[in-house]
């Protein structure tokens, strides 16, 4: 098993505020690790922190066998790992595609063949091609936050929250595009709907309070009602 990305006990300040006091995982190339945890746990954070938008105080982030905790966001980004955030980060000024443009790196061959996977895992940006992000739906947002960060030659994808605020039948579009995703990139999803998650992941890491509390894989956790209850508020 080759492991992609190490975070070693990152510890994060936003402000005053001790957002994660000792969070620890590891990312197997080629698989999807999901972080769960309730709301206000850290998940989002730990994101933000490896991408450098909230750089931790201690610890170590490791990708690709090189520390990246430190540096500036858009150099950790150059270095192949891209960022869906959960508000999706489109410009609802741009059509779909000046959005994409925008987010390419260059103009290669490579690009252009994922462009064209991409539009074919969601068609509806291809119907809507020419028209403004803002103008675009919840579900047609995020598909197209998900497409901006795949069209690069990207390692890791950092995926926050995909499901949130869609309706059941388009979350079910939504996974099924990243199980087709994960046949080829290596993907760290935080989600809270544990159906998505657990049809998707491989393995799993809970944070709670900040912390990294548990961790296995995926298939335990389906197994285990005591721990999603304690810690995710499955009953």
């Amino acid at each position: 098993m080759t492991t992609i990305l190490n975070v070693e006990q990152i510890e994060t300040y936003i402000g005053q505020y001790h957002i994660l006091q000792g969070v620890s995982f590891e990312v197997p190339k080629g698989e999807v690790t999901v972080l769960l945890g309730r709301n206000g746990a850290g998940k989002t954070t730990t994101l933000r922190s490896i991408m450098g938008l909230n750089p931790p105080s201690k610890g170590k982030i490791v990708f690709q066998n090189k520390e990246i905790q430190g540096m500036p966001t858009y150099k950790i980004a150059g270095l192949g790992i891209g960022y869906v955030p959960e508000d999706q980060g489109i410009f609802g000024e741009l059509t779909v595609e000046e959005n994409i443009r925008v987010a390419m790196k260059d103009n290669s061959d490579a690009t252009m063949e994922r462009i064209t996977k991409v539009l074919e895992l969601f068609p509806d940006l291809k119907k809507f091609w020419k028209k403004e992000g803002g103008h675009l739906s919840g579900g047609q947002k995020q598909m197209l936050s998900i497409a901006r960060a795949y069209i690069n030659e990207n390692d890791l994808l950092l995926i926050d929250e995909p499901s949130k605020g869609l309706a059941p039948i388009v979350v079910e579009r939504v996974m099924e595009s990243l199980q087709d995703l994960k046949k080829s990139t290596t993907i760290v999803l935080v989600e809270q709907n544990f159906h998505m998650a657990s049809s998707i992941g491989d393995r799993f890491y809970i944070i709670d309070d900040g912390k990294t509390v548990y961790s296995g894989e995926m298939h335990e956790l389906n197994e285990n009602q005591d721990l999603k209850k304690k810690y995710l508020g499955i009953a």
